[in-house]
């Protein structure tokens, strides 16, 4: 096996992107792109560090959740978590995110690349109320690069298809696995338990 260390390596092996694919990026929201982050309960927003170690971390709430500010921007509410502030110290240090929005039962999935900046105005905040909880911050996104994935990684995945879905308890509870990660006393708490103690503390 060799180790390709060059884009003209990386060519002989594969083939050029056909003309749609390698023109199908765009700068600014569109109305298939604004409908999708309407319809998307679902996104993945990755950040780098300043130690260059790259970062990825999920984000989700009712569909809608996201909004489209403008042709150029979106607002990503900051909903409770486990308080590493990853991301958001991420952004502070460098503000280029990319983002991928998913749509359950749609197998394309949505990229949005840009810029990002924190804010806590009251008023921006205010948009994003749920459940009478305001978010502590909110993301927004300036748009530099927008294009569609096709369907081949979910289709391969199955991801929206029930009959590959597992049993939860085919895995130990989150507090289980990370004991056995980096040590500390076994939680308790069941599955059910755990899930409970969650939905306290969603908003």
């Amino acid at each position: 096996m060799s180790r390709i260390e060059s884009v003209e390596q990386l060519r002989t092996i594969y083939r050029q992107p056909k003309e749609l694919a390698a023109k199908k990026v765009i700068p600014q929201l569109e109305t298939h792109s604004k409908r999708i982050i309407e319809l998307s309960p679902f996104l993945v927003i990755s950040t780098m560090g300043e130690d260059g170690i790259a970062d990825i971390s999920p984000r989700g709430d009712a569909p809608g959740f996201v909004q489209v500010m403008d042709d150029k921007t979106i607002a990503i509410p900051d909903r409770p978590g486990n308080n590493r502030l990853d991301t958001l110290t991420n952004i502070l240090g460098n503000p280029s995110v990319g983002t991928i929005f998913f749509v359950p039962g749609v197998d394309e999935v949505l990229r949005i690349n840009g810029d990002a900046e924190l804010r806590d105005d009251a008023k921006l905040r205010e948009r994003f109320v749920m459940r009478g909880k305001l978010p502590a911050s909110v993301i927004l996104v300036k748009t530099k690069e927008i294009y569609l994935h096709c369907a081949k990684a979910i289709m391969r995945a199955g991801l929206w298809d029930a009959s590959v879905q597992i049993d939860r308890k085919s895995l130990p509870t989150i507090g289980q696995m990370i004991v056995d990660q980096v040590g500390g006393n076994r939680p308790t708490q069941s599955h059910e338990g755990v899930k409970r103690e969650y939905e306290k503390v969603l908003y």
